[in-house]
């Protein structure tokens, strides 16, 4: 039987060129030629001053310093804790309130939430449609030693240890309060992600699970999660995005990388070899290069973790 050939008709191409044509041509000049740009400074001595030409080229040079660099492996190592907890707690807390305010009202009759459930929903994303740098510096001020309000109602209600308490200011608090403070500002948005999610799924499969018995906690392990999954691995691929960044709340919250350099992030260092007087441009691009490298491992990783942990993308033969 011959084969009928396809004629091009001018809304197929219209539609190639306005759906398939112009979105990848801006993501080829606004994403992949400044980044192919990137890469090309990096392996240079450009110092920001003057035509690119006349800068030398120095190859791997300004790689081969970042990895015998001590505070730059200081700051990817804080870059990779923050990868690994910040996405963890936030998600757990997001998803924990989820499904609380969901599913988690009486254990007989309709399933619902629990009792104002939509003035939960409402306060706990108050924290996000707050800019990130106004959260760093709102929080620089509660946490300061003298006149902060934690340590006035800490030592308000007898622990007078708290007294002066420098929070930013101390090696083995400054980084898990700023862990605490980008928590804090992003687990409402991803508790609303995951209401939609859940609210999403038919109210039969919840009766049923619950006609057989299972309890709130089989019901959240076992049912509620699993028909999200997709939901939350996009929230931890985000969220692992924003970890491996974090330069607003890390410059907010301590500008000059905290005690010892305790909170110092990939991303701040950047800033300062390439802005902050150094006017290393080589260098620092050098850097946005390895940072970009390390978040596509990061969400790479996770699309293979959720494929092999049997995730609805994995592979059926």
């Amino acid at each position: 039987m011959q084969r009928r050939k396809r004629h091009l008709s001018f809304d197929k191409i219209s539609f190639m060129v306005v759906f398939l044509g112009l979105p990848l041509l801006i993501y080829l000049v606004l994403v992949i030629y400044p980044f192919l740009q990137a890469v090309h400074l990096s392996l240079t001595n450009w110092r920001g001053f003057g035509p690119i030409s006349e800068a030398d080229y120095v190859w791997l040079d300004n790689y081969v310093y970042l990895f015998t660099s001590s505070k730059f492996m200081l700051a990817l190592g804080h870059n990779a804790m923050l990868a690994v907890f910040l996405p963890l707690i936030t998600i757990i807390l997001a998803l924990t309130l989820a499904i609380v305010i969901t599913v988690g009202g009486h254990s007989h009759g309709t399933i619902r939430g629990i009792r104002g459930a939509s003035f939960y929903r409402i306060v706990s994303f108050f924290p996000y449609v707050i800019p990130g740098i106004i959260i760093g510096l709102m929080w620089r001020l509660l946490l300061d030693p003298g006149m902060g309000l934690v340590n006035g109602l800490l030592t308000t209600i007898g622990l007078d240890q708290f007294k002066d308490f420098a929070w930013l200011g101390k090696e083995e608090t400054a980084m898990p309060v700023s862990m605490l403070v980008i928590v804090w500002g992003f687990v409402g948005f991803y508790m609303l992600l995951f209401i939609a999610a859940i609210k999403s799924i038919p109210s039969e499969i919840y009766e049923a699970v619950r006609i057989d018995g299972a309890g709130r906690w089989t019901t959240a392990v076992r049912v509620t999660i699993p028909l999200i999954r997709d939901n939350i691995q996009t929230a931890y691929i985000y969220m692992g995005i924003i970890a491996l960044d974090a330069f607003i709340y890390m410059v907010a919250l301590n500008p000059t990388g905290g005690p010892n350099y305790s909170t110092l992030v990939m991303s701040q260092e950047l800033f300062n070899t390439a802005f902050g007087g150094q006017n290393m441009w080589g260098r620092g691009s050098a850097m946005g290069v390895v940072l970009a490298l390390v978040t596509l491992a990061f969400s790479g990783l996770v699309f293979l973790v959720n494929r092999l942990t049997g995730g609805k993308d994995a592979v059926s033969y």
